[in-house]
């Protein structure tokens, strides 16, 4: 398995990864930077609009530093589509069998989407240990979670949905959480006026988030 925090130096014992939507793709690698810039080098961009793949591929080409992944994959072929575009990890809101298989097979690190015990044992037993908690804060939140390390150390889970500057620290001292996902650092405001710098002030404040003590998220099975 490879570490979230694993797949480039820089990105070692960082709690936090944006999670981005990207309306144009000219904004891609200047938000990227600017990410980057502030501490926050693990960036998931969303295939929610058509600038999504666009998006991907600026950053893998032009933003070196970046270890830019896909988010909200819920096919096969989005799986292609974002291993195509040079997307390094993988992350989906859910799972089928055939979804798990793609993902698997895309020889790059992924994260399936949970948000029950019953999914979280399902996973288990097909030998996924590391998942993301979605919508986190709608499914239970810290309290679940907490919840959940007792009857199920083995697994480990990278929260997102309705996470903020403010929950994360309760969600990164649990002993089955490796980082959060999270928008907080991206306003819409800030996004409309491409606002790079406050950006970047809100990502140094993400990253500035004490590092959780236990073991790190791994993106799946390479």
């Amino acid at each position: 398995m490879t570490s979230v925090f694993g797949l480039a130096p820089e990105a070692r014992g960082v709690p936090v990864v944006p999670v981005v939507v990207i309306e144009e793709a000219a904004d891609a690698v200047p938000l990227a930077r600017a990410l980057v810039a502030g501490g926050l080098p693990l960036i998931e961009v969303t295939l929610r609009t058509p600038a999504a793949l666009d998006a991907v591929r600026a950053v893998a080409a032009e933003v070196p530093e970046a270890v830019v992944g896909a988010g909200t994959v819920v096919s096969a072929a989005g799986v292609a589509d974002a291993v195509g575009a040079g997307a390094r990890f993988l992350v989906s809101p859910g799972w089928t069998d055939r979804l798990l298989g793609a993902m698997r097979e895309s020889g790059v690190p992924f994260l399936p989407g949970v948000s029950t015990a019953s999914e979280v044992v399902t996973l288990l037993e097909r030998g996924v240990r590391d998942m993301k908690f979605f919508p986190a804060e709608a499914a239970g939140g810290v309290p679940y979670l907490k919840s959940l390390a007792g009857p199920l150390p083995q697994a480990r889970f990278c929260p997102t949905g309705g996470v903020s500057l403010t929950s994360a620290p309760a969600y990164l001292a649990l002993p089955n959480v490796g980082c959060v996902g999270g928008t907080w650092m991206l306003p819409p405001d800030a996004l409309a006026a491409r606002d790079w710098a406050r950006i970047e002030a809100l990502a140094r404040g993400a990253a500035a988030l004490r590092a959780p003590a236990g073991t790190p998220v791994s993106l799946g099975e390479r």
